[in-house]
């Protein structure tokens, strides 16, 4: 018994599958990507070899209507091959004897089914073909924006609304404090999640993200610099291990507490006395299972403390790193952009000269700036180069101490992971500081 195979599949809309699978021994397999060229052969061979089985996964990849399905089944059926459809119900034995279809049968069902698939794949082919042009995805442009005839343009009146919620964000590393300032000063009322989506979205950065993750740079005018979406990037992680509430609270130490010895984080309490404006400021954990409970200790030394251990153990912890040289490694990504952006510049030439068709043109252009991309990214991770510097400079006592609240808070969770409050018998404490890194 003679078997062969056929796979056809769209460039645009997915690799190209691999030959082994049929999971049995298959005489011959053959295979298009974007054309017929192969199907077209098969039906010449098979006039003069008389297969027995011919195997697909569907019966669209037959061609690109149902009638030419239908003229091409009947055709290889004709001369008594047996066509089957792996990933849907079909076998040549749904025919009726006079070669026409038995719509009382399955057959009417999967025809439903090659219709609505030929509809499906043509639209994905539309947006597929957009995407290679580096169009904008379908849909209503990010607020902020307008779509333009080819890309997202700036809206000059709603733009300055996600710049300065950026820049709040940026200043204060609060994404709820951003949200309430953005209606407070805009009377703009958005959802903690929109924010959320407004500071991951690639759009604001000047770059579009398709439907499979992949991401185009420098396709549109950006409302936020590199910079400030690698440090947006680098305060959501920092945030992440901390409860929405505490990201956001007023107090520098929120969140970054710990008792060593009922290992619980130690929340901010607040005193007041009756119709006095004095305010007393205390951590403790108000669930600790200790019998007696660890007892409370006020704000104020542990934030000295705190300060006082960060300005001496900061710089040593520093000098101890092993970094890696990131200018050395900058510069091999950028020279790998170079490399991908000279060969973007050739495809014009090679479509002139023929060699390239418009199709590939445009689908290895994608591919290049989709790498190119993916480099950048990279670049945008790397740890500052001029680390050692940045920690001598915030070791002095009052740098911190001229900061307000808030401003403190950003910079604590930039370099402190935890703080650990130490207990002994005699109920003296000590901090032991963890650094993010």
């Amino acid at each position: 018994m003679k078997i062969i195979a056929y796979i056809y599949s769209d460039p645009l809309l997915e690799p190209a599958p691999n030959k082994e699978i049929w999971g049995l021994e298959i005489d011959r397999v053959y295979q298009d990507i974007g054309n017929y060229q192969q199907l077209n052969q098969l039906l010449a061979d098979c006039n003069d070899e008389h297969p027995d089985i011919l195997l697909l996964r569907r019966l669209e990849e037959l061609g690109d209507n149902i009638n030419i399905i239908s003229d091409r089944l009947k055709q290889l059926e004709s001369i008594g091959i047996q066509v089957i459809a792996t990933e849907q119900d079909y076998s040549s034995r749904m025919w009726s004897q006079n070669g026409s279809y038995d719509l009382k049968s399955n057959i009417a069902k999967i025809l439903h089914q090659i219709q609505v698939n030929k509809q499906r794949m043509r639209l994905k082919q539309g947006h597929a073909r957009n995407r290679l042009k580096i169009l904008p995805p379908p849909g209503k442009a990010p607020y902020g924006y307008r779509r333009g005839q080819d890309k997202y343009i700036i809206d000059k009146s709603t733009a300055p609304v996600v710049k300065d919620f950026f820049e709040r964000f940026l200043l204060f590393g609060s994404l709820r404090g951003a949200v309430k300032y953005l209606e407070k000063r805009y009377g703009k009322k958005i959802s903690p999640s929109t924010g959320r989506n407004w500071l991951t979205n690639p759009v604001y950065r000047g770059d579009l993200k398709y439907k499979k993750a992949e991401l185009i740079s420098n396709t549109h005018a950006s409302i936020i610099s590199r910079e400030e979406a690698a440090q947006i990037d680098r305060l959501l992680r920092r945030n992440s291990s901390l409860s929405p509430r505490t990201a956001s609270a007023p107090r520098s130490l929120a969140g970054l507490v710990i008792c060593q010895q009922c290992q619980l984080t130690m929340n901010i309490a607040r005193v007041t006395q009756h119709q006095k404006k004095a305010e007393y400021l205390y951590l403790r954990c108000h669930k600790c299972p200790q019998k007696p409970k660890c007892k409370a200790i006020a704000y104020a030394q542990v934030l000295n403390q705190t300060i006082n251990k960060i300005c001496v153990e900061l710089p040593l912890a520093v000098e101890q790193l092993n970094l890696p040289d990131t200018r050395v490694i900058e510069d091999i990504l950028r020279q790998q952009i170079k490399q991908k952006q000279s060969v973007i510049a050739q495809l014009p030439n090679l479509l002139q000269q023929e060699v390239l068709d418009q199709e590939t043109v445009e689908l290895r252009n994608y591919k290049l700036r989709a790498e190119i991309a993916q480099l950048e990214s990279k670049i945008a991770q790397l740890p500052p180069g001029n680390l050692q510097a940045i920690a001598q400079a915030v070791s002095l006592p009052q740098f911190w101490l001229d900061l307000s609240e808030a401003e403190r808070r950003f910079y604590f969770r930039e370099f402190i992971k935890q703080i650990e409050i130490l207990r002994s018998e005699s109920q003296l404490w000590s901090l032991q500081l963890k650094f993010i890194f």
